[in-house]
């Protein structure tokens, strides 16, 4: 028989330990719980299961009691601070940017400006065979102060394939490209001049034409431009003109209705240099005499 009594007995069941349920959104780990990382953790942050690629940029805080939102997407590129813009430079040297031509001032010493020391920005006009092109090259080789030539014809033959040859006839295309021609002579000349060098600029303007002509030159440069009329005889520039090659020789009836044209500048209140017995050198020291009074009393034009 089965002994009846205290010790035969099966001991008591304990009561179930007393749980409290977790908070809203809290995350309970299914396993062995990960150490926890280093400094507060946010509130209601998941414990992750692995590896976690951090996202690049502040972390955005969250409201107890609120959906987790996604993480702001943020693009990550290489960390460099923005450089800042660099002056127009050249090697070392910084660029003036280049600006309209103002009308040089004379000394304040009584007596004509030196007009071979001083910065100026010249326009010598003149039919084909004036010999524009040679004095301006000369009188900018002779000069004591830097100083370009800058001559529309070279700029304008700066086109090869489809270049449009005035001597076929003037249009719509050679004209396009005769202002593409000055406004570039315009930028160069007024870069030179931002620079401290000074310019000479020729071309064939006629006077019955001011848009195209003496006005585009100084919407383009700037109103310290001294225009110079150069024009000599018809025999001269006929002569000179049969001694040409190439694009730069015209016929003879070409040559004249040109040098008709010409004959507008007189009375229109420009200097104008006859130089029909002069040479090249003396035809450039006649310029320097009168730009040295274009100086002291600019021509209005």
């Amino acid at each position: 028989m089965p002994a009846h009594g205290p010790a035969s007995q099966s001991p008591p069941t304990p009561p179930p330990p007393t749980t409290t349920p977790p908070p809203p959104h809290a995350h309970v780990p299914q396993g062995p719980a990960a150490p926890p990382p280093p400094g507060p953790t946010a509130p209601h942050a998941p414990v992750s299961q692995g590896p976690v690629a951090h996202p690049q940029g502040p972390a955005v805080p969250q409201t107890p009691g609120q959906p987790h939102a996604p993480a702001p997407q943020h693009h990550v590129g290489p960390h460099h601070a923005p450089m800042p813009p660099t002056p127009d430079t050249t090697g070392h040297v910084q660029l003036p940017p280049g600006g309209p031509v103002t009308v040089p001032s004379a000394p304040p010493a009584q007596g004509a400006a030196d007009a071979t020391s001083t910065t100026l920005a010249v326009l010598l006009i003149g039919p084909a065979g004036a010999g524009k092109t040679s004095v301006a090259r000369y009188w900018a080789d002779q000069r004591r102060v830097p100083t370009a030539h800058i001559s529309l014809d070279d700029v304008r033959e700066w086109v090869r394939s489809g270049f449009a040859n005035p001597q076929s006839g003037w249009n719509d295309n050679s004209e396009a490209q005769y202002r593409l021609a000055r406004r570039t002579c315009g930028f160069a000349a007024r870069n030179f001049l931002a620079n401290g060098i000074s310019c000479i600029l020729d071309d064939a303007v006629f006077p019955d034409r001011p848009v195209v002509g003496l006005g585009g030159w100084q919407r383009h440069v700037g109103p310290g431009l001294l225009p110079v009329v150069l024009l000599p005889g018809l025999d001269v520039v006929l002569e000179r003109n049969a001694e040409r090659s190439g694009n730069r020789r015209l016929t003879d009836e070409e040559v004249a209705r040109i040098h008709g044209r010409m004959a507008g500048w007189y009375g229109s209140g420009l200097p104008i240099i006859d130089n029909s017995q002069l040479d090249v050198p003396a035809t450039a020291r006649v310029l320097d005499d009168v730009l040295a009074r274009s100086i002291a009393s600019p021509p209005q034009w």
